[in-house]
């Protein structure tokens, strides 16, 4: 070979490998993560294999988001990398799942489950790391400036929960955790049903991991009267536990035992409803919840249209399971997490999660910076950064103007519920659209 010739080759070599690596990010292959951009670490922590409320769909969800923005290149161009932690509905787990983030040098904590707030802001707060959309079960995501809350919490579940039973329930027993956080939910609940000059609810405290309700369910059925009565239960995985000891008791005025009229007609929701829906009978006493303590795996797992809760009054954060604004969502756990059944599209916990990741990808996105840190997604949220979620919630967004500022609950951005009835063993909207209520959290003590 002539020395022209070797010239002529090394030259082309050389301008081929320099176009490959201009193309490919410093020897990367298109379409995967890496290059000069650092990878965006962040914790995603919920209790599993406890008594109480266990939540394993949300570090599922998390890491099945994590395999689909990393298989498109990661967020913009970062790899996405998620720890997941057991905060095993305790103080000292949820404090050891924070510091454990904070050692791993976590950007945020996102789509994450706790009732421990105060065990887990600290850590966070003194390390400056964002809490953005936690479940909202916990007073500190409402009042912490490192947090960035995508629901009203129970705050406005309950508030809600009181405005869609006002006009169909004469009177109201709540069944709800002997708790701080439960100790709430009275006032809450009776600020919802102020809206329609209605008389408060009667307040039944109850152990959280109880086995059976058998007693709280008696009293609330007696409070609740004979006549359009309502018995509404808030407490979390255990909900479904109570309402099975309310199915049990037995019956009045020679009705069954089992939930029917003695004559073996069932009256929609095992224990009567009455009600503007046509799920049941005028006049008997109706059950009801909330999201996160009923939802539609909790009713299929209960029978589907069989199920006690057929009839039920439910108010959630978001849109029903069904409506097209979850598809990206579903395309994502069909394509990326098909097999772990621990997530379910219908899952409020689930949801929530997938909601926190839209907010974290779209405020990385808006960085446009090699390097992602704490402080930057901190900044980006406070100086009002608007997030899009496709219409799982109003545009969310954390500059001072958009707060709520209610008592306890100062840090409330999104303020809207949607009230949904199980029909025919599905949850599906009794009112369209989300409902405001955020005046209602506000009027309450």
């Amino acid at each position: 070979m002539t020395g022209r010739r070797q010239t002529s080759l090394l030259a082309y070599v050389m301008t081929a490998a320099a176009g490959a690596s201009l193309l490919t990010g410093c020897g990367v292959l298109p379409g995967t993560t890496g290059g000069s951009r650092e990878p965006v670490t962040v914790m995603t922590w919920a209790p599993d294999q406890t008594r109480a409320t266990n939540m394993p769909g949300m570090p599922a969800m998390a890491q099945a988001f994590a395999r689909w923005v990393n298989s498109q290149g990661g967020i913009d161009g970062h790899e996405l990398r998620v720890l997941t932690c057991n905060e095993h509905n305790t103080s000292a787990g949820a404090a050891a799942c924070a510091r454990r983030a904070v050692r791993e040098n976590a950007v945020a904590v996102v789509g994450s489950y706790s009732q421990n707030g105060r065990a887990f802001m600290a850590p966070l707060e003194a390390a400056g790391i964002p809490y953005i959309g936690g479940y909202g079960i916990s007073e500190d995501e409402f009042t912490s400036p490192l947090s960035y809350p995508v629901n009203g919490g129970q705050a406005s579940l309950i508030a809600g929960h009181g405005m869609q039973l006002a006009s169909s329930c004469r009177t109201v027993s709540l069944v709800r955790p002997d708790t701080l956080a439960g100790d709430k939910l009275p006032e809450l609940l009776n600020s919802g049903l102020r809206k329609a000059s209605h008389r408060g609810a009667v307040d039944i405290p109850a152990v959280e991991d109880a086995a059976e309700y058998t007693e709280q369910a008696a009293r609330a059925r007696e409070k609740a009267g004979e006549r359009n009565g309502c018995v509404t239960a808030v407490l979390g995985e255990r909900t479904q536990t109570f309402f099975d000891s309310f199915r049990r008791l037995p019956a009045q005025d020679g009705g069954g035992s089992d939930g029917t009229d003695g004559k073996g007609s069932r009256d929609g929701n095992g224990s009567g409803s009455a009600s503007d829906d046509g799920s049941g009978q005028k006049g008997a006493v109706r059950i009801s919840s909330v999201l996160g303590s009923v939802g539609q795996p909790v009713i299929d797992r209960t029978g589907g249209a069989h199920s006690p809760f057929e009839g039920a009054f439910v108010t959630g954060w978001y849109p029903e399971a069904a409506d097209k604004s979850w598809g990206p969502m579903r395309k994502v756990i069909q394509e990326h997490a098909f097999a772990d059944n621990r997530v379910d599209p219908a899952d409020a916990g689930v949801q929530t999660t997938w909601i926190a990741y839209t907010v974290l990808k779209k405020v990385v996105e808006s960085l446009d910076a090699d390097k992602v840190t704490a402080d930057r997604i901190a900044h980006a949220l406070d100086r009002g950064e608007r997030i899009d979620t496709g219409g799982l919630t109003p545009v969310l967004r954390w500059k001072y103007d958009d707060l709520l500022g209610a008592p306890g609950f100062p840090r409330i951005v999104n303020h809207e519920v949607t009230f949904q009835v199980v029909r025919k063993g599905q949850l599906v909207a009794q009112k369209p659209g989300f409902v405001d209520v955020g005046e209602t959290v506000l009027s309450a003590p």
